[in-house]
This record gives C-alpha cells, sequence and structure tokens, in this order.
C-alpha cells in the first residue's frame, strides 16, 4: 500500500495544531517554536509531490478512497492534479511566513492564535485535495471557524462587525451550494464522486440552476463585484497573518470551486454564462482599481486592489481557452504571494508605527532602506512589470481574454494603468517626500522580519523569469479542463451547445 501523502498533508497541521494544547500557555516561546517548526515540516511534506508528479496526465494522482458513509455513498476520497498541486504549495509557503509575522505581533492568546492557524491549514489542504463532494463541502465550512476566531479575536476594534459580515456572507453562499451539491446528487447517478459527476450530462435548465447555486458560493469567496465588499472590512480588521492567509489562499478557493466544479460539471450553462462572468470581471477590474485611488488606510488600498486583481483570474477562468485558463490559475498564484507579499510589509510597519493613514507616512526609504526595497519590488510586482510574476499571468489573461472577446482585454487593460496609478502613487506617499513626524528613528527589519520577505521576493522574481516552472504542472490538466468544457468527452466528439439550448423549455 503507497504512503496516504495526502492524508498527512491534511492531518499532520490538525494534529501539530491540538499538540500545542499541550503545552502550558505560559510557554509561550516553545508555543511560536513548535508552530513554526510545524508548518516548515508542512512545506517540507509538499516536496515528494512535487517531485514524483507526472506532468503528462490529467488524471488525479496520489488517489486515496475510502468507504465514510456507504449508506449515502459517500466517500473519504483525494487526488490531485496540476491544478491542485500549485495551492497545496502556496496554502504551505502562506502558513510559514504568517507563522513568522505574528511572531511578536501576536501577545494575545498566543497558544489560541496558533492552534488556529495550523488548523486553518489542515482544512485547507482538504478542500485542494477533496475530489468527494461532500468531503469538500465538509473542509470548506471548517475552514469558517478558525478564520472567523482569527479575526474575530485577534483583530482591530470594529473585528466584530467584519467578522459577522465575512461569516454571513460566506455561509448564505455555502448553503446554497449545498443545495447544488444535493441536486446533482439527485441527477447524477446518487454519488457525490466530483470526477463521475464531471461525466455525466444535465440538462440545461438543471445546469443553470446549478451554475447560479454554486455561484453564490464561489463569487463571494473571490469576491467577485457585486458580492466582495465583506473583504475590505475583514483585510482592514484581521492581523496581519489573518491578511495573508485571506489574501494569499482563501479568496482562492472560490476561483478553484469555478475551476473544479462549475467548469467541468456544467460545460453548457458556462457556455452560456461567459459573456456575463466577463461582464463582472471587467467591472471588478476597472471598480476596483478606481476605489483604490480613493483610500486613505494602506490595508483598504490593498484590499480594494484584490478585488481589481480578482476581476483578471476570473476574466481568464471564463475566456475559456488554453492562455486565459493557465494565466488564471498562475495569477492566483501570482496574486497569493505579491499580496501577501504586501500585508506582511505592511503589518511589521504597523507594528512599528500603529498607524495605517497613507498620510501619517512620509520619507521612510531614507529611515528603512531596505523595507523600502522589498515594498518597492512588491509594488511593481502588483503592477505586473516584465521580470516579475504578475507581468506573465495578466499577459496570457489578456491573451486569453483578446482571443475569446476582445472587448473584454481592452478594458481590462485600463486596470493595469490604474494599478500603475494607485501603488506608485501610494509608494511615493510613503517612501519619499518629507520624513513625517513619528517616522524617524524607526527600527529597522530584523533579521526574522527579513527572512519572512525573502522567500516571497525570491518566488516573485523566480516564475517572472522562469514562468514554465509552473505552467508546465498545468498544460496537460488545462488542456483536459476545456475538453470538458467544449463537449469533448468520452465519446470524443463535440456537443454544440445549440443543442443544449434547443433542450431548455
Amino acid at each position: 500500500m503507497s504512503m496516504p501523502l495526502l492524508s498527512i498533508l491534511i492531518f499532520f497541521p490538525i494534529l501539530g495544531g491540538l499538540s500545542l494544547l499541550c503545552v502550558p500557555r505560559q510557554q509561550v516561546a516553545t508555543i511560536r517554536t513548535l508552530a513554526l517548526l510545524v508548518s516548515l515540516i508542512e512545506l517540507c511534506l509538499t516536496l515528494p509531490l512535487v517531485l514524483l508528479f507526472d506532468k503528462s496526465t490529467h488524471v488525479m494522482q496520489f488517489v486515496e478512497q475510502h468507504a465514510w458513509i456507504p449508506a449515502l455513498r459517500i466517500n473519504y476520497s483525494l487526488g490531485i492534479d496540476g491544478i491542485s498541486i500549485l495551492f497545496l504549495l502556496l496554502t504551505a509557503l502562506v502558513i510559514v511566513v504568517s507563522v513568522l509575522v505574528s511572531w511578536e505581533a501576536i501577545t494575545n492568546k498566543v497558544q489560541e492564535f496558533f492552534v488556529a492557524v495550523l488548523l486553518l491549514e489542515g482544512a485547507m489542504m482538504g478542500v485542494f485535495c477533496a475530489t468527494d463532494f461532500i468531503l469538500f463541502y465538509v473542509f470548506w465550512e471548517a475552514m469558517l471557524i478558525p478564520m472567523f476566531l482569527i479575526i474575530g479575536i485577534w483583530g482591530g476594534p470594529n473585528r466584530i462587525y467584519a467578522t459577522v459580515k465575512f461569516f454571513l456572507y460566506t455561509l448564505v453562499g455555502s448553503l446554497l451550494m449545498l443545495v447544488g451539491i444535493i441536486l446533482l446528487y439527485q441527477h447524477g447517478g446518487r454519488t457525490f464522486d466530483i470526477l463521475k459527476l464531471a461525466g455525466q450530462a444535465y440538462p440545461l435548465k438543471l445546469q443553470l440552476i446549478l451554475f447560479w447555486a454554486f455561484f453564490a458560493a464561489f463569487a463571494v469567496k473571490v469576491p467577485m463585484w457585486p458580492v466582495h465588499t465583506w473583504l475590505p472590512d475583514a483585510h482592514t480588521e484581521a492581523p496581519a497573518a489573518g491578511s495573508v492567509i485571506l489574501a494569499g489562499v482563501l479568496i482562492k478557493m472560490g476561483a478553484y470551486g469555478f475551476l473544479r466544479f462549475s467548469l467541468p460539471i456544467l460545460p453548457d450553462a458556462t457556455q452560456l454564462m461567459m459573456q456575463p462572468m466577463l461582464v463582472l470581471s471587467v467591472i471588478a477590474i476597472v471598480y476596483g482599481a478606481i476605489i483604490c485611488l480613493a483610500q486613505t488606510d494602506l490595508k483598504r488600498l490593498i484590499a480594494y486592489s484584490s478585488v481589481s486583481h480578482m476581476g483578471f483570474v476570473t476574466l481568464g477562468l471564463f475566456a475559456l481557452n488554453q492562455q486565459g485558463l493557465e494565466g488564471s490559475i498562475l495569477q492566483m498564484i501570482n496574486h497569493g504571494l505579491v499580496t501577501g507579499a504586501l500585508f506582511l510589509a505592511v503589518g511589521m510597519i504597523y507594528e512599528r508605527t500603529h498607524t495605517r493613514e497613507i498620510a501619517a507616512y512620509g520619507g521612510l526609504a531614507s529611515t528603512m532602506p531596505v523595507f523600502a526595497g522589498f515594498f518597492l519590488l512588491f509594488t511593481l510586482a502588483a503592477v505586473g512589470l516584465p521580470g516579475t510574476n504578475g507581468f506573465v499571468g495578466e499577459f496570457l489573461i489578456l491573451l486569453g481574454g483578446f482571443e475569446s472577446r476582445p472587448w473584454s482585454a481592452v478594458i481590462a487593460a485600463s486596470g493595469l494603468i490604474l494599478g500603475a496609478w494607485y501603488m506608485l502613487w501610494l509608494y511615493q506617499r510613503v517612501f519619499f517626500n518629507e520624513v513625517k513626524e513619528g517616522m524617524r528613528g524607526l527600527p529597522r527589519l530584523d533579521l526574522r522580519e527579513i527572512a519572512t520577505l525573502a522567500p516571497m521576493a525570491f518566488l516573485i522574481l523566480w516564475i517572472g523569469l522562469y514562468p514554465n516552472a509552473l505552467l508546465g504542472f498545468l498544460h496537460v490538466s488545462v488542456g483536459h479542463l476545456l475538453d470538458q468544457v467544449h463537449g469533448v468527452g468520452l465519446a470524443g466528439t463535440e456537443t454544440a451547445l445549440p443543442s443544449a439550448l434547443a433542450r431548455l423549455p
């Protein structure tokens, strides 16, 4: 029997987090060290997946399947392909840097905080590995609890409002998704196996109902306009680690849901809804960028920039071609690194100044030059400078958008101009001009903080210069996904959308 690598990846951080409860809460240094050790070991556990992964096939790998609730044909079923493996790597890295950035920032209920972070890691790993719909839903809902606690206990002054808003938005969407799962079970041969459900043909009317049920859950998580309003509040009130996890992994769950479920299981509805999805995407790109220009709070600006950048992600997804999909998946990874790094940096400067008001800053380039250098790299990656990872993903998305619907790429390109405007203007106000009162004599970055930012900086440059390191995992899996979307199924023949439209009452 082969080693259950995916189960280990899911349950190791959960068990590691629970083991922290055995350490006396007064031993803060020990708790922090153990949490870091668990997260580093988890990151190392992803390496065998990379080394053993076969890029030449779309078939699920490292598969595990055991009966869980036989009466309902619910299985403990795991597997990954070239799409999900990248998100496992991203999740493991984001948790490591989240532990590091919380080292001194979290001083209240330290034990409980790191337990919540590690439990959240296990649940996120489960979402990306699950190939049974009920198992996926369990992990999807399980993520809510630790994040609810992270924002609600260790967040800012308005943390209760932000937490309740986050919880209600995501819970309502998740309940509608559950209704869709039950409908699929009834019409898909009474199975929750995601791969089997993707191999079935469904009437267009049912597909449309399911598409909007799933849309309710996934669009909130992305978040797409106009269901994005929970995100700025959650980011603003969350501690630095919470913002990093939200930006780095959690908001990728929605786009991953579209990839894993909406596109392959509901191909006719996906094609029919392509145009509305592209419209919502370009609205998010432009709207999010314009709102950024009006922000006075560092975290809110970066939070609204996520709305704009995730608009590019959904644009690539619903372009429904190879360039767009690959660019979209790559941009999810890139956004996790770049925006996560920006939130790390904001957390570090907030610890020193205890303000996020942009107007309070000025002249940090002279008082904290190393920090200014890191922030400049993250800023340039956020605006898509060639040579950074942000350029590659956005370029592929615009190529895919132009091939699918030229107007979408033209409008989206304006978002790049606006993005350069608000990010470079932010950098100019914070790091240049006259040194403001209270900004003099700030402590420079220590070794722990440099070690936190350095991996993000390295990956931003490495992916920017050698994107095929990640794209190589995607080619075959994305090609197979497009075959499913465009109706090239087991019979190898295309099923035209007009015929599906004819079946619509």
